[in-house]
């Protein structure tokens, strides 16, 4: 390199919330952007990782310190443990227990494609792996997580650009294979929205808007900051433990179980509180930050080799998603509106994001008619437990292989 460019801890955070604010202006100028739901860190850290090729191609180079990329994962999947209430999931009743099997199958499943698919295209399992659940359930945060990890334990080139691009499409193609599965469904069918208030959600609706609705004080702040690097630190301790006696997990699983325990402790004991929302918005902004970080520091010519096999996989996942929508997801929870829309929704999610799953549904509800319960399940599966779940499925395949 003729001119090398070193950007220290500091720098690289700055650095990486730079680009987050690149991609939020982006997106608000960009309608396609914004129309699939991509997320902010990934449009500015894609920009930037094209221009980064340019510079290298004229032997300029930039290193980044990202020794607090790992941090932010943790933190990002600390909260997701500390929103995973065992009593939200019992309130939500034997639905919410159906839909969250049914979505468990689905990343066993989609790993059982990658790892077949990748065999017959000739390439590493684990690199086809990294388009199974990992980005397509898993969405960008898992899916660089789990790439940073292959990278680490096996030393996988192109791991973490294969990630962000298979994460991509899965937005792209969840987007627009909701709406006319679920289309398909309500038109076959002829399914309209029942007069049904879903009383038995509206407690627990009532419960998280009334905390919404809560002002933030500084001791909420203080105490929810304790919380969070309470459980990464107690995870960091089982971490070391258990590698020391040769269990190799991914570091966040740790630290995501301990946030479970805390939640729950709290929940049934009521010793303390856990201010959802808070929790919520850290792990937001950690998963941003991390995601920028891995992003622009990507290697894009190491994705060339790997376009063709990584295209007749992610096509099978497309398949797999719309068949198992129409057959399983339609078929198990009901097979009325509520099912049809939930099928839509569940294909955002399974090939993309919670968001993804939103939009769908909110595009077919406003033509055919409002269903809270398939708003409801989405929610609380795609925002907590999925994760949970898709995080141990994930290992044990790669244990497998």
């Amino acid at each position: 390199m003729d001119v090398l460019i070193y950007f220290d801890i500091v720098q690289t955070v700055a650095f990486a919330a730079f680009l987050l604010f690149v991609g939020a202006f982006l997106r608000s100028k960009i309608s396609v952007l914004s129309k699939y739901n991509i997320p902010t860190p990934v449009i500015g850290g894609l920009l930037f990782a094209f221009i980064n090729w340019g510079l290298q191609s004229v032997e300029i180079g930039l290193r980044f310190d990202m020794t607090l990329q790992n941090v932010f994962m943790i933190a990002f999947f600390t909260s997701i443990g500390l929103g995973a209430s065992i009593r939200l999931l019992k309130e939500g009743g034997a639905k919410l227990v159906t839909f969250l099997i049914v979505a468990a199958i689905l990343t066993a499943l989609q790993n059982a494609v990658a790892w077949g698919l990748s065999i017959m295209t000739g390439i590493n399992p684990l690199l086809g792996l990294l388009a199974g659940s990992i980005t397509m359930t898993g969405g960008h945060g898992t899916g660089a997580t789990f790439a940073n990890y292959f990278i680490e334990q096996f030393h996988l080139a192109g791991a973490m650009e294969l990630a962000m691009a298979a994460a991509t499409f899965g937005l792209v193609a969840g987007s627009l294979l909701g709406g006319p599965v679920a289309r398909f469904l309500i038109m076959r069918g002829k399914l309209k929205p029942t007069e049904e208030q879903n009383s038995e959600l509206e407690a627990v609706e009532e419960e998280i808007e009334a905390e919404e609705r809560e002002p933030v004080l500084e001791g909420d702040i203080l105490r929810s900051v304790f919380q969070l690097t309470l459980c990464m630190s107690v995870g960091a301790v089982l971490y070391n433990f258990f590698n020391n006696i040769g269990v190799k997990v991914p570091t966040y699983l740790f630290s995501l179980f301990v946030g479970i325990v805390i939640r729950n402790v709290a929940d049934y004991k009521g010793l303390y509180r856990i201010n959802i929302r808070l929790i919520e918005n850290m792990g937001s902004v950690s998963l941003s930050i991390f995601l920028a970080m891995a992003l622009m520091s990507l290697k894009l010519w190491q994705l060339v080799d790997l376009a063709i096999p990584m295209l007749v996989i992610l096509a099978g996942q497309v398949v797999l998603m719309a068949a198992f929508a129409l057959f399983i997801t339609f078929r198990f929870n009901g097979r009325d509106y509520d099912a049809a829309v939930l099928a839509g929704g569940h294909c955002g999610f399974g090939l993309g994001a919670t968001p993804n799953a939103i939009a769908n549904m909110q595009a077919i509800s406003d033509k055919y008619g409002p269903s809270p319960r398939a708003f409801f399940l989405i929610s609380i599966v795609g925002a907590f437990f999925i994760d949970i779940v898709n995080a141990f499925v994930i290992q044990v395949f790669v244990s497998l292989m």
